[in-house]
């Protein structure tokens, strides 16, 4: 399949938060539960509502998903994802070091505080391992581009700035 990425349009917009806690090298992740990506682990996040910042879209889905408030959220990333029955989702990547509440289990997600040095790719989606450990640790910043196949990664391109 192939993207003409500077003419290409997202059908959703949508936001990942991850929570470092930077004193245990830990981050909070989630086993999603329902929805796209359900039984894999990411971090909590979802679709952006009609006149609602991504900032604002990444907190409260990460209050929604976990019981959890994001206090410094920083914008490091977005990913561009372009499957082959057509979903197009462009989603901002935030982390914050300071948070308030404990994270419990809902609905939607298992809270999973897990350590920094050994993130679960392999339960993950497969264009993680692309970006994630250096953006949680290094704190980089970056764009991400990739063509799924439902569960199968395509193609992938991460530009690092």
């Amino acid at each position: 399949m192939n993207i003409d990425w500077h003419t290409w349009q997202p059908g959703i917009r949508a936001t990942l938060m991850f929570i470092i806690d930077e004193a245990k090298r830990e981050v909070l992740l989630i086993r999603k539960k329902r929805g796209l990506g359900a039984g894999k682990i990411n971090g909590p996040g979802g679709k952006m509502d009609p006149g609602e910042t991504s900032t604002q879209c990444a907190v409260r889905e990460t209050q929604e998903e976990l019981g959890v408030t994001a206090l410094n959220p920083v914008h490091h990333g977005e990913l561009w994802f372009q499957f082959v029955d057509g979903l197009r989702m462009h989603v901002d990547v935030f982390v914050s070091t300071r948070h308030e509440g404990e994270a419990m289990e809902t609905p939607e997600a298992v809270p999973l505080w897990t350590s920094l040095d050994a993130l679960p790719f392999h339960e993950m989606w497969a264009d993680d391992i692309h970006w994630l450990a250096q953006t949680l640790i290094e704190r980089r910043h970056f764009t991400g581009r990739f063509v799924f196949d439902d569960d199968t990664m395509l193609s992938h391109e991460v530009s690092w700035l």
